[in-house]
This record gives structure tokens, sequence and C-alpha cells, in this order.
């Protein structure tokens, strides 16, 4: 009975000390800075827990106190050892490390769709050359009834709205078309095909209309500036799509499922880079595209300059990396 009669004294002595450890672990996991009088709690309640729960095992092996204790210290333990929250230092691995190294990976696939793109802009030209009627399929009947007239759709864009209102359209435009070239790749890579597809067809079909009317030049001149940054980051994202079927097609993890759940990890950082670059795109669209007065020189600069930056970025060298010895990084 005495031996009882102390057990029960000793759980009655620490299961409130128990009740309060909860509320106080779950702080400690929901703050990611911490001062040294919480480091030192910590540590204080790490000796008591574990203390506590050698002594539990041996007089309460099995026991629902004990089941408790192991949890709570199991908590404590994965607090005090997870790695330190720098949230520069995640951005700069992420900029300079991991996104590269996706890039890297998908090199010939982006130059596979880069391909498909251009040869269905190719297939555009040829449809609506060949066959006028068709531009009906590719644009709206009042962008074609502009053209017709001897105005392109982008003339007065600013005395329409904004630039401010128009960058952001445009930006949300990009970014959706990106995505879903990048989502309907679940569709075993044949969904980004499709819209990849249906994107070079249409660019290659209005450029054939405009130039049926002489206004191919002035479409050039409206796209010269965002275009080349633009096109290709849709393609980046049909690619990083192409990725997610292959992974159900050919799963390298396993299952088809840890496969997918790899290759969606790796690809959505490199959206991370694609959805920025569409920022500068949507800012340029937005302003500088639409206006008469900015000349084409300009906007050749601009457009070949911003793919100068979209390389180094999608290389990590905007962000400081530095190529390895003997080792090549794709540009």
């Amino acid at each position: 009975m005495s031996s009882e009669a102390g057990l029960q004294a000793w759980l009655n002595s620490r299961i409130e000390t128990w009740q309060q450890v909860l509320p106080q672990l779950d702080r400690l996991e929901r703050q990611r800075d911490h001062t040294t009088a919480d480091a030192l709690h910590a540590m204080e309640m790490y000796r008591a827990l574990g203390r506590d729960l050698s002594i539990a095992r041996r007089i309460l092996p099995g026991s629902r106190v004990t089941r408790a204790l192991e949890a709570r210290y199991a908590k404590l333990h994965a607090i005090i050892y997870r790695k330190p929250h720098d949230w520069r230092a995640r951005l700069r691995t992420l900029f300079r490390e991991e996104i590269p190294e996706v890039v890297h990976d998908l090199r010939f696939t982006i130059q596979w769709v880069g391909l498909l793109f251009a040869l269905s802009a190719a297939a555009g030209w040829w449809l609506v050359s060949s066959y006028p009627e068709l531009i009906g399929l590719l644009a709206s009947e009042e962008m074609i009834n502009g053209v017709e007239g001897g105005k392109l759709w982008t003339e007065g864009l600013l005395n329409v709205m904004p630039s401010s209102v128009l960058s952001v359209g445009i930006l949300t435009n990009n970014i959706v078309v990106s995505l879903t070239a990048f989502v309907v790749g679940v569709f075993f890579g044949l969904g980004t095909f499709y819209i990849i597809g249906m994107n070079g067809l249409m660019l290659g079909g209005i450029f054939a209309f405009t130039h049926q009317h002489g206004m191919a030049g002035e479409l050039l001149k409206f796209v010269t500036a965002h275009g080349v940054v633009e096109l290709s980051v849709i393609c980046i994202a049909g690619a990083a799509g192409v990725m997610l079927g292959e992974s159900l097609i050919r799963p390298t993890h396993g299952t088809r499922r840890e496969s997918f759940q790899h290759a969606t990890a790796r690809t959505s950082r490199l959206l991370v880079l694609c959805a920025l670059l569409l920022v500068g795109c949507g800012f340029i669209e937005g302003y500088l595209s639409p206006d008469p007065d900015f000349p084409m020189i300009n906007r050749v600069i601009v457009g070949f300059g911003y793919a100068v930056v979209m390389v180094a970025a999608l290389t990590g060298r905007l962000f400081g990396r530095k190529p390895e010895p003997g080792a090549t990084i794709p540009s």
C-alpha cells in the first residue's frame, strides 16, 4: 500500500505540470524567433519530461499516462532540434540552387516545347495565309473587324484604361495561361501539348491575318518589348507540365503517386520564378508596349535585355550563383 500511495502522490504532484506543458509546446512550435529565456525554458522542460517519462515507463509501462508523456517528449524533441528558420537563406537557396537545378533537368523538354510552339505558329501562319476564313476560329469578331478597318486592337489601350489597371489585367491573364499549361500536364502531358499548340497556332494565325492587311509590323512593334520573355515563360511552364505528365507515365519514385508528388514539389519552385518574370512582362505590356511614342529600337533593347535577365535568373547567376569548375550551366 505504501508503494501505491507513493505512486499516487507522485502522479498528483506531476499531473498539473504535464497539463501546462502542452500549451507551452504549441506556443514554441508556432514561434520562429525565440529568446534566450525561451530556449533555456525549453531545455529545462526537456530534462524534466525525460526524467518523468523514464519513471513512467518503469512503473506504468504501456499506460495512457506514459503514452501522453512520450507524445509530449517527442514533440519537444522535434521543436528543439528543428532547423533554424531563416527566410533569407531559404530564398537564396531557392533562387541560387533549387530553381537552376530544375531548369537544368528540364533543358531538353523546354527546347522541345519551344519547338512545338514554333511549329504551331508556323502552321497557324500557313493555314490563315492559305485559308483566310479560318481566322474566325482564332480571333474574335471585334478583333477581325478592327484589323479589316485598318486598326489594331492594341491601339488606344492607354486611352481606354490606366496603365496600372491594364498591367494587372495582363499580368493576371499571363499567369492564368502559364498555370493552365502547367496544371493540364496531369493529363499525361497531353493537356500541355494542347495549350502550347493552340497558343502557337493563334499567334501565327493572327500574324498572318495582320500581314494580309499590312499591319504585321505594327503588331510586331507591340509585342517586341514583352513577347520574348512572356512566350518563353509560357513554354517553360509547359515544360514543367510535361514533367508532371512524365512522372505519371514513367514513375521514378516507387509509385505513381510518389513520383507525381516529387515532380509537383520540384516544378512548383520554378513556377515561383515564372510568376515573378510575368510581373515584369505585365508592367512592360501595360506601360511601354501600347505607347505609340516608344521607338522600336528601345522596344528591342527592352525585350532582349529582359530576356538576358530571364536567362540569368533561370541559371541562378542573377542571384549570385557561380558555375562550378568544369561544369556548365545551360543558357
